[in-house]
């Protein structure tokens, strides 16, 4: 079916809805008859609606222009060729601009303007965002969908020019600052952590180097990627280390340039939240004599006997319910408050209750069938991590034959402390609930980096230079403030779409070039919603 614009013998128009069948056409309906332009044009947007009731398609095909192999809509005659994707621009394009990076190249000087950088750039961080891939694809994707010819080579070029320390500490000001202003103006609690991104490619030098890896590429030259984060997993500021160095060792010395970057004053500085590997002895005393906060977890079962024993004969009986003991400056037991350095607060789960027991019944069933079938084992090759519960016995023979034992005791002072979760802190005005609702939302460093690993593919790294390296790393970091609002908003907004089809609406978001420019074309329901959930006060 089509609009049929009819002309009759005494000069007015019918518009019709024409519908062609075994070759013949037949009126479905006359909208009506129009005697001027005004008539007609109200006339076209009637027909075209009630067109909608009875073929509800988006392209009309008119048989007058079927000759021209043309489509229709409304009055406007277009290709594909006019269509441009604009979603990019219209919601990442926005939010860029918004988060205040648009102005890190006003006074840099170099190969390109200030526009070509900012333009170069917002196009590397949205293209990061919306469709994670090469570079190539960038180039690619801006010649065939926006007419922009932007070659790989140039791209490169901008690459090696993108990254000093300069334009980091710009990026990490804009994204700092509009960071605060998301969580409200002031930084309570700060989180820590660092993880590892691979290479592809297998040669070393002095900043990918093998080192430990997360993601078990144990062949793979890596780089350690330190991230701070807020509550909810907005960024702050981000460093980049060897891939061979102690991740535990990179904390003081990003945290003093944190510090320094930001001019934290010891009366605004944040809780320092991290897992128990971040915080040896050596970086919670320089966090200590640098007026710092912090809270970590404590595996209560790798504490003195002596704090086991006496947490052992707490009374837990239901989830939630907590205790607090005080520690001293050599971490023991103190009754009294005031002569504590530490709290240790406890938390109980009987969901974690069952889960403790459960495996350590697993692991001791097979660290009982390894003492039984090896004769010769020793306790360095044992891997279970219940082996500390063993104890040795000398046969007193000839052959100085050592076998191993199981201490119930051991094992019973184990059974006494399943399900309970510890915390440390330094902090004598928080709440229990404080601390441990602190220490839980360190899941939202951990989701940072699965974030940035998967959605925006940060890795693996195909590069080679070091400049184009940590130019990669600074567009990601960028991508992922985005990223995270964008998602959090949509969250919050109770959208319940998978990202990859909030990337494909975006994508289809549509303009019609004219010879006056870009005419949008109207967002769909849900696309509305999407703009509205990111852009409505």
């Amino acid at each position: 079916m089509f609009i049929r614009e009819k002309k009759n013998s005494s000069g007015s128009i019918s518009i019709q809805i024409i519908s062609k069948k075994n070759g013949k056409y037949k009126v479905v309906e006359t909208i009506g008859c129009a005697k001027n332009d005004l008539e007609k044009d109200l006339l076209l947007l009637k027909a075209k609606e009630r067109l909608k009731e009875l073929d509800p398609k988006l392209f009309y095909f008119d048989e007058e222009d079927k000759i021209e192999d043309s489509y229709i809509f409304g009055k406007i005659d277009f290709s594909n060729d006019e269509l441009v994707p604009i979603g990019d621009e219209v919601i990442f394009g926005r939010m860029y601009d918004e988060l205040g990076c648009s102005k890190i190249f006003s006074k840099i000087k170099g190969l390109y303007s200030r526009n070509e950088k900012n333009f170069l750039f917002k196009s590397l961080v949205i293209s990061r965002v919306l469709y994670p891939g090469s570079k190539l694809y960038l180039s690619d994707y801006l010649f065939y969908f926006k007419g922009m010819e932007i070659t790989e080579d140039k791209i490169y070029r901008f690459l090696d020019t993108l990254y000093d320390e300069k334009i980091k500490l710009k990026v990490e000001k804009c994204v700092y600052e509009s960071t605060l202003k998301k969580i409200g103006g002031k930084l309570i609690v700060c989180f820590y952590d660092v993880t590892t991104l691979h290479f592809e490619s297998e040669s070393e030098d002095d900043l990918r180097i093998i080192g430990f890896s997360k993601e078990g590429k144990l062949n793979r030259p890596q780089i350690q990627f330190g991230l701070f984060t807020t509550t909810e997993g907005y960024p702050l500021a981000y460093d980049v280390y060897e891939g061979n160095r102690f991740e535990g060792h990179t904390l003081k010395e990003n945290l003093e340039k944190f510090q320094k970057r930001f001019k934290l004053k010891n009366n605004i500085k944040p809780i320092v939240v991290a897992d128990r590997g971040m915080l040896n002895k050596d970086n919670l005393k320089y966090l200590e004599d640098n007026g710092y906060t912090y809270i970590i977890g404590a595996k209560i079962k790798n504490l003195s006997n002596e704090i086991k024993e006496y947490i052992a004969n707490l009374n837990f009986q239901s989830d939630n319910q907590t205790y607090e003991i005080y520690l001293d400056e050599n971490n023991k037991l103190t009754n009294s408050k005031e002569k504590a350095k530490y709290r240790l607060v406890l938390s109980y789960s009987i969901q974690r209750m069952k889960k403790d027991k459960y495996l350590r019944e697993k692991h001791l069933k097979k660290l009982k069938l390894q003492i039984e079938n090896s004769p010769n084992l020793t306790k360095e090759k044992l891997k279970s991590p219940y082996k500390k519960y063993l104890d040795l016995e000398n046969n007193n023979n000839n052959n100085c034959n050592i076998t191993f034992k199981l201490n119930e005791e051991k094992v019973k002072l184990d059974e006494k402390l399943d399900g309970i979760k510890g915390y440390i802190t330094n902090d004598f005005k928080l709440t229990h609930n404080e601390i441990i609702t602190h220490y839980t939302n360190l899941y939202f460093i951990e989701e940072a980096f699965r974030i940035s690993k998967t959605d925006l593919r940060i890795r693996p790294i195909y590069h080679r230079l070091e400049d184009r390296i940590k130019a990669h790393i600074l567009i990601s970091f960028v991508a992922y403030a985005i990223y995270r609002d964008f998602t959090l908003k949509i969250k919050k907004n109770d959208i319940k779409i998978t990202r990859q089809i909030l990337r494909d609406l975006i994508k289809h978001i549509f303009a019609i070039k004219t010879d006056n420019g870009l005419m949008p074309l109207k967002l769909s329901k849900i696309q509305q919603q999407i703009y509205n959930a990111l852009f409505d006060s």
